[in-house]
């Protein structure tokens, strides 16, 4: 066969292989009607509130830490639920915890309320045909963000790679707003790992409840990405197949071994959210998000929305910056501000993942690549311990630590000087600054950063994490009279493994 036949053949071939299941470019939505004012059993618990405050102040809030915290008032939201659900997240794992949230989703679908789901494409595992069934529900609805185009076969991932530059754009965001009344943002995916109940690995993880003006900054920021270009509703996605819904729908409720259980019913569940209520804090809040869509999507070198806003609270501090972020990465321009800030007698600290503690080698990688250079440029640098005693403070459950069970960092959290905090899904790595989407809680009330601060602090004491030190250009890790001159707790397999990928021009991808 001649070389242009072949040439020819082999691209019919691709034609019809990237031409069977594929989508169209982009998605035109009508906008989503606002939702309209109603009597809910929500809207009353947040008037009650309103009513009782003098300070003039926005918004409220209460730091969800633990978590039992995060799953029960989840929870307990969408079994009060009246009207609408709106929920926006970059994983959900269909694990006992993500399993049991859906099957009272699908609950309160069955009562009435409207729920609206938007998950990202690169975590769906094949789980379309299960999304495309609860999406047949009359009262739900499912839509999922940036899709690659051609869902089938290895041609998926020649695509992939062909549009790397809009692919890499993946939506970090994680917002769960109901009635248009509370809203939960923060750094948890949905899965047992991110609610203390796994028992592989159990992370450090930090979300908010709000309630206030703040609310309605965050239902636009969902509608945005609900109504974006790249925004697909799941049933075109993959094949309609039929699928049995009454293992979903039996789900067994999670259970922990020192906390409550979990809210149930709706009598229960307001009980919960009265007793939080009474916790919360009155702040001055706002939301801070990535455009769904970027006005130059092939410019992988501007930083965002959320990574300006957040150099400019840098910018302003006059005192301290505290980070935690389970991945640490900054490159050359950002290590200069950083010096810049730490010589104006700014101290900085940042508390990330150690080796020992990280579950992903690749994204450690990129953090020891630049380890020594944040050093050198004035950033004190904190990684967690595995066995950190933090883990049951949290879990009150010592089966669900290490070293029964793994535990790392997964919150992204900062506060600047003594006033402001802000709590989202932005990890301080490039990938954050440059090319996910991402949402931020920007926090202005100096007892909700004395606490944040307080506990992030407590994060970096000998007991949970290893203090690093530039001793003539090598890095040492110290607790309490222990030194290290290589990673603790670490095998040469996975160093090696670390060095090799530091290697590799992928910094700015993990």
């Amino acid at each position: 066969m001649p070389k242009f036949s072949r040439l020819s053949s082999s691209l019919l071939l691709i034609s019809i292989l990237t031409g069977c299941g594929s989508l169209p470019e982009e998605m035109i939505h009508s906008h989503s009607p606002e939702l309209q004012p109603a009597n809910t059993a929500l809207t009353t618990l947040s008037s009650d509130y309103w009513s009782r405050q003098t300070d003039g102040l926005n918004s409220a809030v209460y730091i969800q830490n633990s978590g039992w915290d995060a799953l029960a008032q989840r929870l307990a939201l969408v079994e009060s639920a009246q009207q609408r659900i709106d929920i926006q997240y970059y994983i959900w794992n269909s694990d006992r915890s993500g399993t049991y949230l859906a099957s009272r989703l699908l609950a309160a679908a069955d009562r009435g309320v409207r729920v609206r789901v938007m998950l990202d494409d690169i975590n769906l595992n094949e789980r379309e045909s299960l999304l495309i069934a609860l999406n047949s529900h009359p009262n739900v609805e499912i839509r999922v963000f940036n899709p690659i185009l051609t869902r089938r076969g290895v041609t998926k991932w020649f695509e992939f790679l062909g549009d790397f530059s809009r692919l890499n754009r993946r939506m970090h965001n994680k917002s769960f707003t109901v009635d248009g009344t509370f809203s939960i943002v923060g750094g948890r995916n949905i899965g047992d790992e991110y609610f203390d109940l796994s028992d592989e690995i159990n992370f450090r993880d930090r979300d908010v409840l709000t309630m206030g003006e703040v609310v309605p900054e965050i239902q636009t920021g969902f509608d945005q990405y609900w109504d974006s270009r790249w925004s697909y509703p799941v049933d075109l996605l993959g094949d309609d197949k039929e699928i049995d819904l009454t293992e979903l729908k039996q789900a067994a409720e999670p259970t922990y071994l020192a906390y409550p259980a979990l809210p149930a019913q709706k009598t229960e569940a307001e009980q919960l959210l009265t007793q939080t209520i009474k916790k919360m804090d009155s702040v001055e809040a706002h939301y801070v998000y990535d455009r769904p869509t970027p006005v130059d999507e092939k410019n992988l070198d501007e930083p965002k929305t959320t990574a300006k806003f957040l150099g400019n609270l840098a910018s302003q501090t006059n005192k301290q910056v505290l980070l935690e972020s389970a991945y640490l990465v900054f490159d050359d321009r950002q290590l200069d501000q950083w010096q810049t800030l730490s010589e104006s007698g700014v101290n900085i600290k940042a508390l990330t993942n150690s080796m020992a503690s990280n579950d992903l080698v690749t994204n450690h990688s990129a953090y020891a690549g630049r380890r020594e250079d944040m050093l050198e440029h004035g950033i004190q640098l904190f990684e967690l311990m595995p066995e950190a005693d933090v883990c049951e403070e949290s879990t009150k459950d010592a089966s669900k630590c290490a070293p029964e069970t793994g535990y790392g960092l997964h919150s992204k959290s900062a506060v600047f000087d003594d006033d402001i905090a802000a709590i989202g899904s932005f990890n301080f790595n490039l990938r954050s600054t440059y090319l996910n989407s991402e949402s931020l809680l920007i926090i202005e009330s100096p007892k909700v950063a004395q606490t944040l601060a307080d506990d992030i602090t407590d994060a970096m004491s000998e007991n949970n994490s290893w203090y690093l030190e530039l001793k003539d250009g090598d890095v040492y890790w110290h607790s309490g009279e222990q030194s290290f001159d290589k990673e603790p707790n670490t095998g040469k397999w996975r160093r090696f493994q670390s060095s090799f990928l530091q290697l590799l021009p992928i910094e700015k991808y993990l």
